[in-house]
């Protein structure tokens, strides 16, 4: 029997999700089939009806509703009512329960980039948005040894800290304060949607403070190296695209429905083969 499952989001004709999941689908013999549906904030209810009625085994879920579709669900994992954002939600027997695989999708992308142990890094998160938030809130877990945010509007940076530290204290920094001190932190991690396409330009902040061994991670992935990955490659620092994490929380939210692991690696090369680029930097 065919199952189905998708996406909701406004937009999502981007989206590369059908391509990685359906792809996956066919490599395990799956008869399912993943379709990205455009979604507006006021039929959100309707169609959690909709997805109900015909059966819907999962979905995923994108911007503008990783909140509000909290209220039309009947459970969340713990780790998504932490975060109060969903982008994963599984249908089973005639329940919706939610969950949150970007945090973890990011800390499955850095692990072999890493040079130590992530409790003995000192981390950087620039911007703090629902990616920082999650991110923040996953590796705070880990308590490294150091873990600050760094914001334009700096009261936002304050309010990540003060709800998603995961009992740990972090530092709020101005940008400026932040490039000032970048020589402190082994990890750096870009989460906003500056440097995205179109706007390939532009950097959230300068590396030029940054030590000669730390790793800059960018989640943008499109391009698949934004002009602050350009910028640390310069100076000979090692980098991170937005590509694994991707591919990671895709890969998560594929198990939750399934049970199965796909072929990650194989995601990555489809992402990448579309963006018109090599397999680097994942």
């Amino acid at each position: 029997m065919k199952h189905l499952y998708g996406l909701i989001g406004n937009p999502v004709s981007h989206s590369m999700s059908p391509d990685i999941h359906n792809s996956a689908f066919q490599d395990l013999n799956l008869n399912y089939y993943y379709q990205a549906f455009h979604v507006e904030n006021s039929d959100l209810a309707d169609a959690i009806k909709g997805i109900k009625s015909l059966g819907i085994k999962g979905f995923n879920v994108t911007v503008p509703h990783k909140v509000s579709i909290m209220e039309y669900l009947d459970d969340v994992d713990e780790s998504a009512k932490q975060l109060g954002a969903v982008n994963t939600v599984l249908h089973e027997n005639g329940k919706l329960i939610g969950y949150n695989t970007d945090g973890n999708g990011f800390l499955q992308s850095i692990k072999p980039s890493l040079s130590k142990p992530l409790e003995k890094n000192s981390i950087l998160v620039i911007g703090a948005g629902g990616a920082a938030r999650a991110i923040y809130y996953t590796l705070s877990k880990f308590a490294p040894e150091k873990i600050d945010i760094c914001n334009r509007t700096l009261e936002k940076a304050v309010y990540l800290i003060e709800h998603f530290g995961a009992g740990q204290r972090g530092e709020a920094l101005t940008i400026q304060e932040a490039e000032s001190n970048l020589s402190e932190y082994d990890v750096i991690i870009q989460t906003t949607t500056i440097g995205m396409h179109p706007d390939t330009a532009e950097k959230p902040i300068s590396l030029k403070m940054a030590k000669d061994n730390s790793l800059v991670c960018d989640i943008i992935y499109n391009p698949l190296k934004t002009a602050l990955l350009k910028e640390a490659e310069a100076k000979g620092l090692q980098t991170l695209n937005g590509v694994g994490m991707l591919v990671e929380q895709a890969a998560l939210s594929f198990h939750i429905w399934t049970g199965m692991k796909p072929n990650t690696e194989k995601m990555a090369e489809i992402i990448v083969g579309k963006l018109g680029g090599e397999h680097v930097n994942r």
